[in-house]
């Protein structure tokens, strides 16, 4: 059985995992946090990041940090998954969805200046499968309305837009470490604090409405509680676990890639509609995804698929089209992509125990399917 998903595994995990026990410091913020905060600053030059439990956490914090209250409003594309409206909708907002692009998947930016109002507060992108926005016209259009951007780049780990680490251009950005992504320890995400003014008062969200990071730091001689906030810290073995991964992200991320590409190039003259990567983004191969010509026609591969040991998967139920969604959201204009190519999308595996034979053994399926449907 060639399997969607194999959460990633580098051997280095269980020294640090040991390590943590034999210390006996096993909650959040210990010597593997610290070192997961420090190895995401200097790889991709944050401001600040601080671990969460989630990447719906790091979402949720950033929406305590802005401050957002009912009645505000909050841009985003429909085709995400639930984290992303939930944060808001959590602090009394209204979404706002906008179409997406059909060629990345990505939030439409020529869309987004129509649906701002005197509400509007926070604008997300969300990066799909790895795949940058259209960063510079989103902030330009944030810059001129003084509106915040808050990246959702679950899926980005590793990925750039012109040069710049995906969840870093924003004022936050947010990572996910669930089993799903490229890097994971279980379950674990991490919010980047690119505003300075954000700072000291994530650091107390986190740490429960407290003053804790201050008073470890040895800046006041006792903690209190000061402020609002929730329990957001991963435990030292979350921590332990990820560190091990990131050390070892370039080997991941460089033969994610030739998965991808070997992905690209044996479908490359079929007539299935591959993934489309603009010149501006360099992705991190966290999907590779191919279009069919309906949702029956999807269905039916799916299934073929399945039969021939192969498990693959659809994506996504648009937001809008839910019945949360009906509730808690509208959508600003018309929907002539979101549903539509959201109901062609299917996801192929791809994940570091693949091998580039069985990548050919997926090829040669598809291939098989389409031929089989042409007689």
């Amino acid at each position: 059985m060639i399997q969607f998903n194999v959460p990633l595994y580098v051997e280095k995990e269980m020294e640090y995992i040991q390590k943590v026990i034999i210390n006996q410091k096993i909650s959040g913020d210990g010597e593997f946090t610290k070192k997961c905060h420090e190895w995401l600053e200097r790889n991709f030059y944050i401001k600040k990041a601080l671990l969460t439990t989630s990447c719906t956490h790091a979402l949720e914090m950033a929406a305590l940090l802005l401050d957002i209250k009912e009645g505000d409003e909050v841009i985003m594309p429909a085709f995400t998954f639930v984290s992303t409206a939930n944060a808001f909708v959590l602090r009394g907002a209204k979404i706002v969805f906008v179409d997406i692009r059909p060629d990345t998947m990505n939030i439409d930016e020529t869309k987004i200046e129509a649906a701002i109002t005197n509400k509007t507060k926070v604008v997300v992108p969300v990066h799909y499968a790895g795949v940058a926005c259209e960063m510079d016209k989103i902030m330009e259009i944030a810059n001129r309305y003084n509106l915040f951007v808050v990246e959702d780049a679950a899926q980005g780990v590793m990925s750039k837009y012109n040069g710049k680490a995906l969840g870093t251009i924003g004022h936050f950005g947010t990572y996910s470490f669930h089993e799903t992504k490229n890097y994971t320890c279980g379950e674990g995400g991490a919010l980047l604090i690119n505003d300075d003014r954000f700072v000291e008062r994530a650091e107390i969200l986190r740490e429960k409405g407290t003053n804790r990071s201050r008073f470890l730091r040895g800046q006041v001689d006792k903690y209190s509680w000061v402020d609002i906030g929730s329990s957001y810290l991963p435990s030292e073995l979350n921590a332990a676990m990820l560190l091990a991964q990131l050390e070892y992200s370039d080997n991941v991320n460089q033969y994610r890639k030739e998965l991808w590409e070997y992905y690209d190039r044996l479908l490359k003259n079929s007539s299935i509609q591959l993934p489309v990567v603009p010149i501006e983004c360099d992705h991190n191969a966290h999907m590779f995804y191919i279009k069919t010509k309906c949702i029956n026609e999807r269905s039916a591969l799916i299934e073929y698929l399945r039969e021939n040991n192969v498990i693959s998967s659809f994506h996504y139920v648009p937001l809008h089209s839910s019945k949360a969604g009906m509730l808690f959201s509208s959508f600003h204009g018309v929907d002539e992509n979101t549903t539509k190519e959201s109901e062609r999308l299917l996801r192929l595996p791809l994940h570091y125990s693949l091998s580039k034979q069985e990548v050919e053994t997926v090829c040669e399926l598809i291939n098989c399917f389409y031929k089989e449907e042409q007689k």
